[in-house]
């Protein structure tokens, strides 16, 4: 039997790797209904769990170059693999919403982590196919945490039940990335990057025109993750108290939700070629917003599901397409302090506007918070057509 060559194994293993990291990010909207009750808290309190989590992954996002140099990056996703998973395990066991609190810090940092140090290791020891696709086994394993939570819950009838399964999940994967570890300190051969082409510096001197294009990028990824973030952590919520619907069937749309996108990213990996950054991205919204309109409306819940389907297979190309084109768009130092800048963005837009829209839910109601996601996907369109038209 031929031996697996060793490129490929690995490449295996960090498909494993960001599998676990998207398991978690689907248990607060799954089974915050349920917490809540059991805890006795408000629905905007779900916003406070998840802006820790996300300044936590943000800090260490930001450490994990300084730590992968010290300790390499088997040991650091080994590590932030075995956090994660007893952070989940005693997330099942808490006793009060302090705890929970207290225990999303460990699981934001152990998923800033993981993030950072992959995405800088595939970029420099693989193909952008591989990128393309690495994002996509995050959408396997955030579509897998909804439905698990959802089929356990029913079952069981509590959501600690199905935390622990996926707790114990995050725990088999940390002792596969342990028992792996030498894999990562076999050399591997570093890629030759391809470079923008150069007939895209001739748009770059309009930037020096319009200054504000540099607040522009970023402000695109502050709306775009802010609306499918919201989107995720509050459709089941929605669905459940507005729509009439039980909970397991809720939790089951929203792992379609992150279906569609993990779907959609894998089909546009494929095709990605027959567009430019620019069309996908407003080919995207388009679809987006059609679906985010279709979950506003007061409609049965079926149409609410149909509708974040839609909205996932929109969201897909977004992301990649708007981070791929800064190259295009800015001159190459300035593409580097922007895409710091567009992260930044983007953990402020995922923490703050989903806990904004819990403020909206509790001080004014539910049914409004969709409309607020289909209105940042249509900000989300002008401020792209604004930045597209002035570089």
């Amino acid at each position: 039997m031929r031996r697996l060559p060793q490129h490929i194994g690995l490449l295996l293993l960090i498909y494993l790797c960001f599998i676990s990291l998207g398991l978690p990010d689907g248990i607060l909207g799954a089974a915050w209904p349920a917490i809540r009750m059991d805890m006795q808290q408000p629905l905007a309190a779900v916003g406070l769990m998840s802006v820790t989590m996300t300044v936590c992954s943000a800090i260490s996002s930001l450490s994990a170059a300084t730590l992968t140099r010290h300790w390499g990056t088997g040991p650091i996703v080994a590590t932030s693999g075995l956090m994660t998973a007893l952070a989940l395990l005693g997330f099942a066991h808490a006793p009060s919403f302090g705890w929970l609190l207290a225990l999303a810090v460990p699981l934001g940092l152990g998923a800033g982590a993981v993030d950072a140090s992959i995405n800088h290791f595939v970029a420099e020891h693989y193909s952008s196919r591989h990128m393309n696709w690495l994002h996509g086994f995050w959408g396997v394993g955030a579509s897998t945490g909804p439905l698990v939570m959802g089929a356990v819950m029913a079952q069981t009838g509590q959501w600690s039940a199905g935390v622990i399964t996926l707790g114990w999940t995050q725990l088999a994967i940390a002792s596969v990335l342990w028992l792996c570890l030498p894999w990562w300190r076999r050399p591997l051969p570093k890629l030759q990057r391809v470079t923008p082409a150069a007939p895209a510096a001739k748009h770059l001197p309009l930037t020096r025109q319009h200054p504000h294009a540099a607040w522009l990028a970023p402000l695109c990824f502050l709306l775009y993750v802010g609306a499918e973030a919201g989107a995720g952590l509050w459709a089941v919520s929605v669905l459940v108290q507005e729509r009439g619907m039980g909970l397991a069937r809720a939790s089951a749309g929203l792992s379609l939700y992150f279906a569609a996108i993990t779907l959609g990213r894998f089909g546009v990996g494929l095709v990605a070629h027959r567009m430019n950054n620019r069309q996908w991205v407003q080919a995207g919204l388009g679809l987006a917003l059609a679906g985010a309109s279709l979950m506003a409306l007061p409609l049965p819940g079926l149409y609410g599901i149909a509708g974040l389907a839609l909205m996932g297979l929109g969201c897909a190309p977004i992301f990649p397409s708007l981070m791929h084109e800064t190259a295009v768009r800015f001159p190459a130092e300035m593409a580097r302090t922007l895409v710091g800048r567009q992260m930044v963005f983007a953990y402020a837009g995922g923490s703050l506007l989903p806990a904004s829209m819990g403020l909206l839910a509790t001080w004014v109601d539910l049914s409004w918070v969709m409309p607020s996601v289909a209105v940042l996907l249509l900000a989300l369109l002008l401020v792209t057509r604004r930045l597209d038209r002035i570089t």
